[in-house]
């Protein structure tokens, strides 16, 4: 069995992970019986490794005692040992998190820390097939995508699990016929925990069903991952052909073409998944809303706009302050760009990024601030006043564009909506003494 196991090992490092042979590594070791193989494998093929164990402080005596036989692993195999302690309660309570999650946040972010600080390639953990099938059946218990049902990745980044092809019998056995020692986690027999239960109760009725169940299932990720793969090629197609550059901030859907491509609510769920939107009736709905509903996911938010959907990343509240210019000031720096205020003798060419005004018409300090209900402003070329709210409508300007209105303002009074259209009243005239030149860039 040593020879047997260890030569199967041996050829799907060598098939999948070659690069483990040259690498710097570290093993992530509970003392569990898992863990300890994939040491004591990892030895036997003389890869160089380091061996990491996290004590949680969840179990008293028993985490000290899982330490220090970790620690005496580490000493006997001839490798470096890092440990860590964790209050875990305490951060599970301060971030109201589960115990469970608390833990896996722990230790993933040290294993990160060590892999920058101390210079390993990659993280190696003992996840094997059994683990797959618990993930795969918690994921179908919760409701998930085709991307919550391809299993634990073998590669993810610096994580590698090169024991994910074998099952917990192959381990166990493995370890049994070497007499290997290992500790067991008395949380581990716990049902209360989701994975426990699926662990004792789920799984040993599944493999009644079928001697080959785990082999089958096995097949069914492969399959499952292949077409993942297909649909995310897919997926990439479609993004390119619907998805819409605004600007660095926003993207644009034209509703229509989302259409075209039948079943929109799916179609939505992989254009939008990567941007944290998880309530996939509510974004479906946005399809039918009326202009100028949202909804937010933690980073970005999804604007209905006429026949579009804007996506926009969610920003810090912008200030609301109002900027003042006093005369003898020149220049001011506001979110939306640098003001530049010039006098000129001659006027040059004209666009939205530039107006000339009457200095003589103006009263300062000048102020910048944000639009607000009930602005008005006489439009320039244009006889009579008109509210800001009916330019807006008329430009046919999106809810993210008015949010980023600015306006020059003398007194009460507006001289230009930044980026758009200047005031009629502040124009120069041929009586006109000095002309300023404003630009924002």
């Amino acid at each position: 069995m040593q020879n047997t196991f260890l030569h199967e090992f041996k050829n799907h490092i060598n098939d999948r992970f070659s690069f483990l042979l040259r690498s710097k590594l570290l093993i992530a070791c509970s003392g569990g019986l898992d863990s300890v193989v994939l040491a004591k494998l990892c030895n036997l093929l003389g890869l160089k490794f380091s061996i990491a164990h996290c004590n949680f402080n969840l179990r008293g005596k028993e985490s000290d005692e899982d330490e220090a036989f970790v620690a005496q692993l580490a000493y006997d195999l001839d490798v470096s040992f890092h440990k860590i302690h964790f209050d875990t309660k305490k951060y599970a309570e301060e971030q109201k998190v589960s115990i469970q999650m608390a833990a896996r946040t722990l230790r993933y972010d040290w294993f990160k820390k060590l892999h920058t600080d101390s210079g390993f390639d990659f993280i190696l953990t003992a996840h094997h097939a059994d683990d797959n099938l618990e993930t795969f059946l918690i994921n179908l218990s919760r409701g998930t995508g085709i991307e919550g049902l391809v299993g634990i990745p073998e590669v993810n980044d610096i994580f590698i699990r090169p024991l994910l092809l074998f099952s917990r019998d192959q381990i166990l056995d493995y370890a049994t016929h070497n007499n290997l020692v290992w500790r067991e986690d008395s949380s581990n027999s716990d049902t209360k925990y989701l994975r426990n239960k699926i662990r004792h109760k789920v799984v040993p009725d599944l493999k009644t069903l079928s001697p080959q169940f785990l082999s089958n299932f096995k097949t069914t990720i492969g399959n499952l991952k292949q077409t993942n793969e297909f649909v995310k090629s897919q997926v990439k197609r479609i993004k390119n052909e619907i998805l819409q550059n605004i600007d660095d901030d926003t993207l644009k859907i034209p509703i229509h073409k989302l259409r075209e491509y039948g079943h929109p609510k799916t179609c939505l769920y992989f254009l939008l998944n990567e941007y944290g939107f998880k309530a996939w009736n509510d974004v479906e709905h946005m399809l039918t809303a009326q202009s100028g509903k949202q909804i937010f996911s933690e980073t970005h938010r999804l604007v209905k706009d006429r026949d579009y959907l804007l996506i926009t990343k969610v920003k810090a509240e912008t200030t609301n302050r109002d900027y003042n210019i006093p005369e003898a000031e020149c220049m001011l720096m506001i979110p939306s760009g640098t003001l530049k205020i010039k006098p000129i003798e001659e006027v040059g060419e004209k666009d939205l990024k530039t107006i000339y005004v009457d200095k003589e018409k103006l009263k300062y300090p000048l102020t910048v601030r944000k639009w607000k209900e009930g602005d008005y402003f006489y439009p320039f070329g244009m006889k009579g006043k008109k509210k800001l709210s009916k330019y807006f409508k008329d430009e046919k300007l999106s809810l993210l564009a008015k949010e980023r209105i600015w306006l020059l303002c003398s007194g009460k009074d507006i001289v230009w909506i930044i980026n758009y259209r200047a005031d009629n009243r502040f124009k120069i005239m041929p009586q006109t003494k000095q002309v300023l030149k404003i630009t924002i860039t």
